[in-house]
């Protein structure tokens, strides 16, 4: 087994500075500027594009500078841990000064999950903040993986990608019930949708219509996802708030991607076509522009929320208990 002692990474990061800040001490340069506002740990599959997560990585460090350490489980095979560091750099427009970040590369092999906290814990940068983003979904149904999460304030994942819907809501309720402050990038991709809901009901008008019983349809391409789970949730929950009860539908039947609420006399509709948001109220329509995000958008929007999301926290649990209901 080879594990490389926290000690040498850092000392090889110390190095690491001494060789960058000499590069940048040439006569037609300003220096260079360390920069770090948290820890940031990647956990990912060794077949994950390095090319891909090297770009997300680069457009997050100008606004979230952090000191990544990237783990790649490498799958089976002997327990081994492999490491190297390196600088992330840019240049502010106008400047000569160039910003850097550190970066810990770590190769792990599934059998030394166990090992990780004791190189990682070290690294992590003290008084900062320390988020976690798990790209391995599988990493989520792993024996070690609370042992990973403790290892952070905060806890990202992306459910989207697993199969189970309603088993993934379940799971990551009891994670949060259990003092786990988690992000999942299924609910950031809701973040416009939620936006436009509210904005319908800025209207006081509108709000005062939205008496007695609802009714909330959900579909996301025919399918149970988390999603779905979070929408129909959250809109109950904002309706519940305003002395309104609601059903919630998931629908199935249809590929569409679509909200509908119905109370009373009022009607609306959310539908995603072709890379706009239509919306439809009363009958009358109209259109915004939705981009599908890229990760580089979704964990910009998580790595500004350090510490806890109330209102996800809020329609997790509410999702959780709507989830039974959709088995």
């Amino acid at each position: 087994m080879t594990v490389a002692p926290p000690e040498k990474i850092l000392k090889d990061l110390a190095d690491l500075w001494a060789t960058t800040g000499k590069q940048g001490a040439g006569e037609a340069a300003e220096g260079v500027l360390r920069a770090c506002t948290m820890t940031l740990i990647v956990i990912t599959e060794h077949s994950d594009n390095p090319v891909g997560l090297g770009e997300t990585i680069a457009a997050l460090m100008p606004e979230h500078p952090a000191r990544m350490i990237v783990i790649r489980l490498t799958g089976a095979g002997e327990r081994s841990i492999a490491e190297s560091v390196r600088a992330q750099c840019w240049m502010p427009f106008g400047q000569r000064r160039q910003i850097c970040c550190e970066q810990v590369e770590i190769a792990c092999a599934d059998a030394s999950l166990g090992d990780v906290p004791g190189v990682v814990l070290p690294l992590e940068v003290s008084d900062l903040p320390v988020i976690l983003w798990c790209r391995d979904a599988r990493l989520l149904g792993m024996a070690e993986f609370p042992a990973l999460a403790a290892m952070a304030h905060r806890v990202v994942v992306d459910s989207g990608a697993l199969a189970d819907a309603p088993a993934a809501v379940r799971r990551l309720a009891s994670e949060a019930a259990g003092g786990m402050s988690l992000g999942d990038l299924a609910w950031t991709r809701l973040t416009r949708w939620r936006q436009t809901i509210e904005q319908l009901f800025e209207d006081p008008r509108q709000a005062a219509r939205l008496k007695g019983d609802a009714r909330i349809t959900v579909c996301d391409a025919g399918a149970v996802t988390t999603r779905a789970l979070y929408m129909g949730a959250w809109m109950a929950d904002a309706l519940a708030s305003i002395g309104a009860g609601a059903a919630v539908t998931i629908r199935t039947s249809a590929r569409e991607t679509f909200v509908e609420l119905a109370c009373g006399d009022f009607d609306a509709r959310l539908e995603r076509r072709d890379g706009h948001l239509t919306v439809t109220v009363d009958g009358l329509a109209h259109c915004v522009l939705l981009p599908m995000p890229d990760d580089y958008t979704l964990l910009r929007e998580e790595l500004g929320i350090v510490r806890g999301d109330p209102v996800f926290e809020s329609a997790l649990a509410s999702a959780a208990r709507f989830a039974y209901a959709t088995d």
